[in-house]
Formats: structure tokens, C-alpha cells, sequence
């Protein structure tokens, strides 16, 4: 995949979405972003903890930080997909998205987006119609719309690799092939 997929995540507070942010980051690295940039407060905790992540577990990802989310979003040279529940079914968007090889910039709210941020997107999708995270909304998009053996792929460069064992399961004989 030579494309970019950038994730651009609106509103961050240090205090309170810390733990969030890691994880929307964490996700997006995971289920295939190259990258993410935040605005709102800047937090030189989260950038290390990502990049440590990233520098570990191996593959290419960065992290970065914006104060000014519009000129951002104008800048992009591709294809803008904002992520509410309010937009589009995701299914129907992700067909479309694969008929182009652009560079692909994800955006998540905040508290509050600002209407510009609808604006200027190209495409304003939802991952269902119900509240829920921006965790889930960024995996199931991007699962639905890369390679999902993405989830079980080594990374190049990785010091830490998982060596799969199931030989603690407990599973009864039923489940056994």
C-alpha cells in the first residue's frame, strides 16, 4: 500500500482524553494508518508513548501535532473522510474510497466539530447510526476498507513479535477439529 492514511484527531485534552487518544492512535497503527496528528492540547506524554509503540512493535507510523485544524485540512492532497454519525453509511463510502489510490486523510471529532470541518470534507460517514467511540469507528472503518489481514501481519522492523500458543486454551473437545 504506497498510499498515506493519515488520521487527524480533533480536540484532544490532556487530562481527560489521554487514554482515549492512545487508543484511537493505537487503532489507527494498528488496523493500518501510516500516520496521526492531533490538535487541541499538546501532549508530549502521548507522542512518546506512540512512538515508543511504534518503534517496538515495528512498520512505519508517525505522530504529530497541529494547532490549526482548518489550514491542516486544506492542505491535504487527497481525499478527505470525516468519520460522525452523522454522515453516510460507511459501506456504501468505502466502495467508493477504493476506486481511488489518493492519499486518505481520517478525521474524529472532539466535543464539538466545527461545521467547516463538514465543509471541507469529501465524504462525512458514519460507522452505524448508534453512540459509540472513536476507538470503534476508526477500526471498523479502516477494517473494512484495507487488508484485513493487516490484524495479524508482522511489521517490518519490529523488536517484539507475538508467537501465537494456544496450548493453554481450555477448550472442550466439541470445539477441537
Amino acid at each position: 500500500m504506497a498510499r498515506k492514511i493519515e488520521i487527524l484527531r480533533l480536540d484532544h485534552r490532556t487530562v481527560r482524553d489521554q487514554r482515549i487518544t492512545s487508543h484511537v492512535a493505537l487503532s489507527a497503527r494498528t488496523f493500518g494508518a501510516t500516520g496521526f496528528t492531533y490538535a487541541g492540547e499538546r501532549d508530549l506524554n502521548l507522542e512518546e508513548s506512540i512512538k515508543d509503540v511504534a518503534k517496538r512493535w515495528g512498520g512505519s507510523f508517525t505522530i504529530n501535532y497541529t494547532e490549526k485544524i482548518g489550514t491542516f485540512i486544506r492542505a491535504w492532497d487527497g481525499i478527505v473522510v470525516h468519520l460522525t454519525m452523522y454522515g453516510e453509511d460507511h459501506r456504501d463510502a468505502v466502495d467508493v474510497l477504493r476506486e481511488y489510490d489518493d492519499d486518505i486523510l481520517i478525521i474524529l471529532g472532539g466535543a464539538k466539530v466545527p461545521r467547516y470541518v463538514y465543509e471541507l470534507s469529501d465524504f462525512n460517514i458514519a460507522i452505524g447510526w448508534q453512540p459509540h467511540s472513536e476507538v470503534a469507528a476508526i477500526a471498523v472503518f479502516l477494517y473494512d476498507y484495507l487488508d484485513k489481514n493487516l490484524l495479524y501481519a508482522d511489521r517490518e522492523g519490529a523488536s517484539i513479535r507475538i508467537n501465537p500458543n494456544n496450548s493453554k486454551s481450555k477448550r472442550s473437545e466439541r470445539f477441537k477439529n
